[in-house]
């Protein structure tokens, strides 16, 4: 058997990896209980949240099995476990959030381990000593072993005589320890944290227990404020910021304070290629139609293609210029915007881009997402035109130096002298690129949209 000390040596710290279900690796192969802590699922990734635990507190695993669903800023990606073993205690139940990466969320063995010697490991905080000494600390008696155990229940006995103090978890903690919205809640309805039992990790009040809180509050509140808290909770709602949220408003906070955009934009006739997209749909003989999202971005890694310059990212120090065009594709999701990546789509043929693109934006939207699906790119489209938007301007994604805003395409009346009537119609979409200064100068970004532009206008050039 492998002393606790190797154990903790074999933790896990899984980073991002290239595929959709993560390896959490257990330590079953111990006759002592371990910790699990969050993994970083990505090289971003700082916390997380619990989606779901697969397996239920006594219940065994075997190597593979799906232990839990994981919450990233991105997608939900299963957990997997690399040996067999038991999983002892739960500590960061389904639904949680905001879990720092390395924090404890269960307890794991081994058959044949003392599973009651799990809350005593829980309760030793990630910075504590485990509660089951290892072999290489200084000679000590086995017997010691469980009077180090039992000192946490030695603790909880004035916690069972005093209610009003949870128990504190680290020596600077208050005398409750609520989340944010707990105590913001607590804040608007009067209650006294004090009084509140958490059933959250460690004790940790959270806004269920405010609100199971409710009742036994309410004939001390009824007095007064009922009549003016009534109205106030029907004016507004407050919703958490998810883990995705949180990144998209930092990311594009410091992109629009670090980053010094300009804005070009033109004016595209897209007859012909109206025209193209309708003999191809009607010779695909009902299978996947291509959209006019397909044909910009074959247009968009084409004109990189010819302007190189535009196809990079800054990186500090230096200027990396890439090869191929990855093309990400802005996909809107319930929590939030993000961006699957159609690669090398100036290799690929415009059914190619059609079906990759209609797969990553399902599993966009189920969450199921692989990092390396939205992780990089070098050149990010934003197509608002579907809702009826005619222009807008969007927001770089660093490291990236550019992003294409797509607008509707529009019917338009142009002097037309060789037409009777001496006008004639046609349909147009207006595009906005936004590019980065520091790495594209205007002239660059013109001579980009110039040669988009050619592509969309003289769609047969994609043939050649």
């Amino acid at each position: 058997m492998m002393s606790f000390a190797n154990v903790a040596r074999r933790h896990v710290a899984i980073g991002a990896r290239a595929q959709a279900t993560r390896t959490l690796r257990t330590s079953a192969a111990v006759a002592a209980l371990a910790k699990f802590k969050m993994p970083a699922m990505s090289p971003t990734m700082t916390e997380g949240g619990i989606a779901a635990w697969k397996k239920a507190e006594g219940e065994a695993f075997a190597a593979g099995d799906v232990l839990l669903e994981i919450e990233t800023d991105k997608a939900t990606i299963d957990v997997e476990a690399q040996d067999d073993g038991i999983l002892a205690k739960i500590v960061s139940p389904d639904g949680s959030k905001n879990i720092q990466v390395g924090s404890t969320i269960a307890i794991v063995g081994e058959e044949g381990d003392d599973l009651s010697q799990a809350d005593a490991l829980a309760k030793s905080g990630d910075d504590a000593p485990e509660a089951i000494p290892h072999e290489d600390d200084a000679p000590a008696p086995k017997a010691e072993a469980p009077k180090a155990a039992e000192a946490p229940k030695a603790a909880e006995a004035p916690k069972a005589a005093a209610p009003k103090a949870a128990e504190p978890v680290g020596a600077d903690k208050p005398s409750f320890f609520a989340s944010p919205l707990a105590r913001k809640i607590a804040l608007e309805k009067g209650i006294p944290l004090g009084q509140v039992k958490g059933t959250g990790p460690d004790g940790r009040i959270v806004k269920a227990d405010v609100d199971a809180f409710k009742g036994a509050a309410a004939p001390a509140a009824a007095a007064a404020p009922t009549a003016a808290a009534a109205p106030a909770a029907a004016e507004y709602e407050d919703i958490p910021v998810s883990n995705m949220r949180k990144v998209i408003g930092k990311r594009l906070s410091e992109s629009k304070r670090e980053v010094p955009h300009y804005y070009l934009t033109v004016e595209i006739e897209v007859d012909r290629l109206l025209k193209l997209r309708q003999v191809f749909n009607k010779a695909s003989e009902g299978k996947s139609k291509l959209s006019v999202n397909d044909f910009i971005v074959k247009a968009a890694a084409l004109a990189l293609g010819d302007v190189p310059e535009a196809n990079s990212a800054w990186l500090g120090e230096t200027i990396r210029q890439y090869k191929k065009a990855d093309i990400s594709v802005a996909v809107a999701t319930p929590t939030g915007l993000i961006t699957p990546i159609i690669k090398d789509a100036g290799g690929k043929g415009l059914s190619t881009i059609s079906a990759e693109t209609k797969a990553l934006a399902t599993k966009a939207r189920d969450g199921k997402l692989k990092p390396d699906e939205y992780q990089g790119g070098t050149f990010t489209i934003s197509n608002l035109g579907m809702f009826g938007i005619e222009h807008f301007t969007a927001i770089i994604n660093p490291p990236q130096s550019c992003i294409l805003a797509v607008g509707k395409t529009s019917a338009k009346l142009v002097p037309a002298p060789e037409d009777p009537k001496g006008f004639k119609t046609i349909n147009v979409m207006n595009v906005t690129l936004s590019s980065d200064h520091r790495t594209v100068d205007g002239a660059v970004g013109a001579r980009w949209l110039q040669s988009f532009k050619g592509y969309l206008e003289q769609p047969l050039t994609f043939m050649l």
